[in-house]
């Protein structure tokens, strides 16, 4: 059993860019998947735009970006980030979700979603907001 976390970014139509930015300074493996792969584009504009990526390198570099979509309210330099907690099994995720959710606001219940086995998200009481999954193989 494992988990991480990681450093998630939040942009608006900027991820990829970032991203590959990220991967000529610190190297490793770039992958990403758009809205139109996972067949999720609610706004035509979204289509090409990153709705889950990462660079990860030898040297122990890894960040995480997605392009908050266009029909969610965004301010660049505001709830710039998140932090992801993943890890590969689906008992140990859930105890640190339900330790996690203790005084916090729920924006996503942890449940199955169409890119990972769990999947939620949610505010701690500090005002933190987790990304707390369970990776596909592809992912991790």
């Amino acid at each position: 059993m494992s988990v991480e976390s990681v450093l998630h970014l939040n942009f608006r139509g900027e991820a990829r860019a970032a991203l590959e930015f990220y991967q000529s300074v610190f190297g490793g493996h770039l992958a990403v998947v758009t809205y139109q792969d996972l067949g999720n584009v609610q706004d035509p504009a979204d289509a090409d735009r990153v709705t889950w990526g990462q660079v990860r390198a030898g040297n122990g570099f890894h960040v995480m970006a997605y392009d908050v979509p266009s029909g969610t309210p965004f301010e660049r330099g505001e709830q710039s980030f998140f932090l992801s907690l993943r890890g590969d099994d689906a008992e140990e995720v859930t105890a640190y979700w339900k330790k996690l959710s203790e005084g916090a606001t729920v924006v996503q219940p942890l449940a199955p979603a169409q890119w990972a086995p769990l999947y939620g998200m949610l505010k701690d009481r500090f005002g933190v907001i987790w990304a707390v999954d369970v990776a596909s193989g592809d992912q991790a």
